[in-house]
Parts: C-alpha cells; sequence; structure tokens
C-alpha cells in the first residue's frame, strides 16, 4: 500500500514498525507523505524539528486520526534524539514538555495524544524499573513509538477482516473524507474493508464524497482508490441524497476522529449529515476505527472538542479567492454522529453493534486485558 508515515535512519532504511530494534534506528527522522500536494505531487517530507512537526500535523500534511498518533510518536522520537539531558527525570520533563506542544496541534483526534501519552509512559516506567542511561531510554522511545506503527498496520487489516463481510459484489458505498492508507499506517479504517473486498474479487462502485472545504474525498480518497484499481466515482458533497436516491447506494463507511464512550462519533465535517441521509434512505452506516480511537473518558459526543480551522480555507479555496475577502466564516472542521444513526462500529476486534455503550467497555476491556 503507501507508507504514509515512517521513521526513516540516517542511512536512507525506512523501519515500517519495532520488529527487531538495533541501535542502527538511530540517528533518524520522521518521514511523512505530503498530503497537500497530492493528487499533482507525491513527495515526501523529512524532519527531526519539533516546530515542523507541529507544522505538518496543523497544516495537514499529514492527517488521518491514526496517522497523526503515529507521526506524533515518530516525530516525539525524532526530536527527543537531540536532547542533551544528562538524567532520566531532565529527559522524561523534555520529552514530557514536547509531547504537550504537538498534542495542542489539534484537538479533535484523540490518537494525538493517545500516542504521546504511551510513548511518553513506557520512557517513564522503563526509567521506574531502573533504566536511567538516557541513550537507552531514546531508543525505548523509538521502539514504543514504531510499535504503534506496527500495531495500526494489523489493526487496519483486522478492521478489512471483519468489515469485508458486510460487502456483497456488485455494492455501492459511499464514503467521506479520507480514511484510507494515507490516513493510516497503512490500509486505512474505512477503506480496508474496500481494499479486502476488492483483493477477494469482489466488484464495488465506490462513490466518494469530494469532501469541502479541502476535498480530502477527491484528492485523496479518489487517488489511492484508483491507485489500486478500484472502481470509483467523486461526488460532490451535496450530490449525496440524490445519488442515494438513484439507488446507487447500498452502503457507506466512514472513519473517526474520535469516539465516546457511547458510541457518538466524531468525523470530518459533513459526515453527520450523510448519516441522516443513510438513515432516511434506509442505507447502513458503518463508523471504522481501531480502539486507539475511543475516549472513554467522555460520556457522549457533546464533550468532544471540535476544531475550528481558518476562514481562509473557504474564503480562498487553494488559494484562489471563493468568497468575499473580508465575508466572516466558521469553518468546523468536524462534526459528531449520534449513535443512534450508526448501525455498528468496526473494530480490529471485530463489529460493535449496539448497546454501543455496553459493548464499547467489553471492546476495551478485552483489548486491554490481552
Amino acid at each position: 500500500m503507501l507508507d504514509t508515515v515512517r521513521w526513516i535512519n540516517s542511512q536512507d532504511k525506512i523501519f515500517p514498525g519495532a520488529g527487531k530494534i538495533v541501535k542502527i534506528l538511530l540517528p533518524g527522522k520522521l518521514r511523512l507523505i505530503d498530503q497537500t500536494a497530492l493528487p499533482e505531487k507525491f513527495t515526501y517530507v523529512e524532519t527531526d524539528d519539533a516546530g515542523k512537526i507541529y507544522d505538518y500535523i496543523k497544516r495537514l500534511v499529514v492527517r488521518g486520526a491514526p496517522a497523526i498518533g503515529c507521526a506524533a510518536g515518530l516525530g516525539l522520537a525524532a526530536v527527543s534524539q537531540h536532547s542533551r539531558a544528562k538524567k532520566a527525570a531532565d529527559f522524561i520533563c523534555e520529552i514530557r514538555r514536547t509531547a504537550d506542544y504537538l498534542s495542542s496541534s489539534r484537538p479533535t483526534a484523540v490518537n494525538l495524544s493517545w500516542a504521546l501519552n504511551r510513548v511518553v509512559a513506557k520512557v517513564e516506567k522503563s526509567a521506574v524499573k531502573g533504566e536511567n542511561n538516557v541513550s537507552e531510554l531514546k531508543l525505548i522511545l523509538l521502539e514504543e513509538a514504531l510499535e504503534i506503527v506496527e500495531e495500526d498496520i494489523r489493526m487496519c487489516k483486522e478492521i478489512g477482516r471483519h468489515g469485508a463481510k458486510l460487502i456483497r459484489n456488485g455494492m455501492g458505498i459511499l464514503t467521506h473524507c479520507n480514511a484510507g492508507a494515507l490516513a493510516t499506517a497503512d490500509y486505512g479504517t474505512a477503506l480496508s474493508p474496500i481494499y479486502t473486498a476488492h483483493e477477494k474479487g469482489l466488484k464495488v462502485k465506490v462513490y466518494s464524497d469530494e469532501t469541502r472545504p479541502l476535498l480530502q474525498g477527491s484528492r485523496l480518497t479518489a487517488w489511492e482508490l484508483k491507485r489500486s484499481g478500484v472502481d470509483v466515482t467523486t461526488i460532490c458533497d451535496n450530490m449525496a441524497a440524490q445519488v442515494m436516491r438513484e439507488g446507487r447506494i447500498d452502503l457507506v463507511i466512514v472513519g473517526a476522529d474520535r469516539i465516546a464512550a457511547n458510541g457518538d462519533t466524531a468525523n470530518k465535517i459533513g459526515t453527520y449529515g450523510v448519516a441522516i441521509l443513510a438513515r432516511h434512505h434506509k442505507i447502513p452506516f458503518y463508523v471504522a476505527a481501531p480502539y486507539s480511537t475511543v475516549d472513554i473518558s467522555l460520556e457522549d459526543g457533546s464533550g468532544i472538542p471540535i476544531e475550528e480551522r481558518h476562514g481562509d480555507e473557504i474564503r480562498r479555496g487553494f488559494g484562489k479567492l471563493t468568497a468575499p475577502p473580508d465575508v466572516k466564516v466558521y469553518n468546523p472542521a468536524f462534526d459528531v454522529t449520534p449513535n443512534s444513526l450508526i448501525s455498528g462500529i468496526i473494530t480490529e476486534r471485530g463489529i460493535i453493534r449496539k448497546p454501543f455503550g455496553k459493548n464499547i467497555r467489553t471492546m476495551l476491556g478485552a483489548k486491554l486485558s490481552s
């Protein structure tokens, strides 16, 4: 598939996951596909600078909740290798400050803070156990970040395996935004069942919502599906109702940036509207996401922070004036779909059905105890 988020060492060797960790991994950098350049240009950026990593996440060079988490973990490892701290306690304070800074880049995707907290906690735990060599702690941090990448690849493949059971030959499937290989370490969440079905020889026709204002559905989803040989047609967001009424859509699968404990789901702006349309047309509406996207601390979707982005994304779409330059703009990047509109949540452990609150906790309990 695509090496969306990877670690590249000083010898230009790319590491897709943890595996057997050796010190040849350091020094190295975070490497990302520059998604702002797609589909016009396929290029990579590499960095070990905290300011650039913050900017890449904020500016959507890397986007998609799982990919952001992977990038943040590897990014923290890249920055931390330059630490001059001599004591473990000082090193931990330093990486915590950097983690807090990176975590502030985008508030909605829970995977961002989840990954950063996980790698820092690994270092803290190692130090408590007596590992006080800062050089070793740097390697431990990187190893945990690489494990997150490797784990994400495994989970996405399992999401594909479970989700493909919903797909029949000849189905029309609507997607919104991009929840494919570009939004994860590889393979994707919402697109993973489609890729799995395609590999099995099933013929499906995907309709990718354009996804305004940044067009992730047309720029990214259509690009990666065509690259993989999947039949894809791009439509504007406001065409979804008509396409559904014409009977072209049999199934909707979307991704998620945060899922509350009751199953309310935050995803790219416009998802809520798609869910309402799917309910009206009696079309199953599924969310695909790994366990790391669940925020069990939030009782329901009302507590999910919604990022509001700069108005020029609408006033000056891709650099061209598309509205009066001084018009007021409201630009929320996400909306929340209530669990009542969701048919099921496709995870790496299977499809969660209603009652979501009970079954999400059961899934998380099994995952955390394994």
